[in-house]
């Protein structure tokens, strides 16, 4: 390990991350309805933390090693979870335990959406700025870390594009260098993000609002600065807004910055993953929307549609807004709904959940494996567009279902361990595993009966999900420290 190097890196983060504390500063001056002395004390601390490790090395220069990098991600989702949950803390005005303004924390940086808060509406503009912005940069963190970050590691779902397959697959590395590419990211990140607060504010958001909501919608983390979340509008308009967001976020980033670099939209068609993405969800809502409307649900087809539309694209994208109590449903519908998020998104965007990609993988594995039953002595390769899938990819998609099926087992047993009940655990853990935000049972409106315990055991969850399983687990192996 290179100690010096990992310092310095962490130390820049931080120093970078408390130059963040600035606009919540701006907005508790404008408002002056609290949270300044909190985020100025918390940034001028970090600023002076960060400076500390970075100072002494500086000047030091080495290139980070594979084991380097799989530490620094991990520090970094974790320095910053800790450090982001101060303000939170400190803040009078929010009387959170410390387990709480972590968990709200890493809730955020990872765009779970998970919340331990109530009476959003009367709480101070800074801090409800400051919810919806650790969402935003956790989102773009995401996206620089899939497409940029894990390829280099080897893991990852972006990993999977490198067998050449076709669509935005030899487009995905953006850039020969990974400053270049993030940089890239960052203007469609930034180019959306921009698009979608105005298209709020056009629908009758106030300004506060709509950066707020564009922040959680574009970055698919599901915060809201009201408590009924979208549903506190009750604007067709503005959750047609969201929907359409929700819907551009859930595609990889890398296939945007090749639409938007050759102004052709043919790029998306062309995409495998995004065609089953696309079709996934028109299924889904065509199931839910007519569900709702049979069971009489509503009374109206139109507010079947509305409802069941909205609903079922915020949490299949695992953004985890909401217009309506979706856990109050028939319990067909939030079981299958539960069940979108662990498919979640596609690879190298914001969304959680497993990825596409690997669904679809795992789908034509299974046909092979039926195939192979009829034909014992035939080759049957996987492909994917014509592309042939190497066969250590496969193994990985297995490798990876198999740690995520085991690791799920294990943290809902611990949280049914802790007195909580099987429906309520099993949706936590697939919310927290697939960073969805909200669950059934108990956790329906928000964790706040949740147990210190439990709530360290799902901020852990929060984490594993979102560093896809492996990034975080490789860390837990003796190998990985021994010399």
């Amino acid at each position: 390990m290179h100690s010096k190097i990992i310092s310095k890196v962490i130390g820049l983060l931080l120093m970078i991350f408390s130059l963040s504390l600035v606009p919540p500063v701006i907005i508790a001056m404008i408002y002056q309805d609290g949270g300044l002395t909190a985020f100025l004390s918390v940034m001028l601390g970090i600023l002076l933390l960060g400076s500390l490790m970075w100072w002494p090395v500086r000047n030091y220069k080495q290139e980070l090693k594979v084991r380097d990098g799989f530490l620094v991600v991990v520090l970094f989702w974790t320095v910053l979870g800790f450090a982001g949950a101060l303000p939170l803390y400190i803040e009078t005005e929010v009387p959170l335990s410390l387990t709480d303004a972590i968990f709200e924390s890493f809730s955020g940086l990872t765009t779970t959406g998970a919340t331990v808060l109530s009476g959003l509406d009367s709480m101070p503009h800074a801090i409800l700025w400051y919810r919806q912005q650790l969402q935003w940069m956790g989102g773009l963190g995401i996206i620089v870390l899939a497409v940029a970050v894990l390829p280099i590691l080897g893991i990852g779902g972006m990993q999977l594009y490198r067998a050449e397959m076709p669509g935005p697959v030899k487009d995905s590395k953006i850039a020969p260098r990974i400053s270049e590419t993030a940089k890239a990211l960052w203007y469609i990140y930034l180019g959306l993000t921009i698009t979608c607060a105005v298209a709020y504010w056009m629908a009758g958001m106030n300004w506060f609002d709509a950066f707020s909501h564009s922040f959680s919608t574009v970055a698919i983390g599901g915060f809201s600065t009201h408590d009924a979340s979208i549903g506190h509008f009750d604007s067709i308009a503005i959750e047609a807004i969201a929907v359409f967001f929700m819907f551009l976020a859930g595609i990889n980033f890398a296939l945007h910055f090749t639409a938007f670099r050759n102004l052709s939209g043919k790029h998306y068609y062309r995409d495998p993953e995004f065609k089953v993405y696309a079709a996934l969800l028109i299924l889904a809502t065509t199931v839910v929307v007519s569900y709702l409307y049979l069971q009489n649900v509503y009374s109206t087809w139109e507010e079947a549609f509305r409802y069941g539309v909205f609903q079922t694209v915020s949490i299949a994208t695992t953004t985890g807004f909401a217009n309506a109590d979706f856990a109050a449903w028939p319990s067909f519908l939030p079981v299958l709904l539960i069940f979108m998020s662990f498919i979640g998104g596609s690879a190298g965007s914001t969304a959680g959940g497993m990825k596409v990609i690997r669904f679809v993988l795992l789908f034509k594995q299974g046909l092979r494996e039926l195939k192979s039953l009829l034909h014992p002595n035939a080759i049957l390769p996987v492909k994917l567009a014509n592309k042939t899938i190497p066969e250590k990819v496969m193994t990985a998609v297995w490798g990876f279902l198999a740690v995520y099926v085991f690791s799920f087992a294990v943290i809902m047993l611990a949280v049914m361990a802790l007195g909580v009940d099987q429906v309520t655990a099993f949706s936590a853990v697939a919310a927290m595993m697939n960073n969805l935000g909200p669950g059934l049972g108990e956790v329906a409106a928000n964790f706040s009966t949740m147990s210190d315990p439990v709530k360290w055991i799902l901020t852990f969850a929060m984490l594993l999900g979102r560093l896809e399983i492996f990034t975080l687990l490789v860390l837990f192996t003796a190998a990985f420290w021994r010399s």
